[in-house]
């Protein structure tokens, strides 16, 4: 029997886990809202790549405490992403897991033969995300509302 996937509870489920590890990174949840809204903005505008090259621009080597939290809540919400992608239902890029499981996931979009070169593969990768980071901003403000 062919089992059905649902990609909206995938979504669901994702949005929970980036919302979670986002706000836990900036322990405060209108910090974890705004940076997965700036972010859904990013993705919504320029497409998938420029979303993971904005998140890579939030994550700062020299950092005092509030760019180390940034920085850390950009790499959780990059790579919560990157996991997305490479669900085993989905199979968009080949990437393993990693603390810089997002650059590989960036090498694996522009690359040659990469998701940018696969036109309906790169607009359901931009979809699902749009719709994860929808469900993961709801989750954050949940959090921020329930504290």
């Amino acid at each position: 029997m062919n089992e059905q996937k649902n990609l909206d509870q995938l979504c669901a489920q994702f949005g929970y886990d980036m919302a979670k590890e986002v706000n836990e990174a900036f322990e405060k949840a209108t910090d974890a809202e705004n940076l997965i809204t700036k972010s859904l903005g990013v993705l919504q505008e320029n497409g998938v790549y420029a979303f993971f090259l904005y998140l890579a621009s939030q994550i700062k080597e020299k950092k005092d405490d509030r760019e180390e939290k940034k920085s850390k809540a950009a790499r959780a919400l990059a790579n919560q992403a990157a996991s997305l992608l490479k669900h085993e239902w989905l199979n968009l890029i080949q990437v393993d897991d990693g603390e810089d499981g997002y650059k590989k996931a960036m090498e694996e979009i522009r690359g040659k033969d990469g998701l940018a070169s696969k036109l309906d593969q790169l607009l359901l990768a931009k979809r699902l995300l749009e719709q994860a980071l929808i469900y993961a901003r709801y989750h954050a403000k949940a959090l921020e509302e329930s504290k």
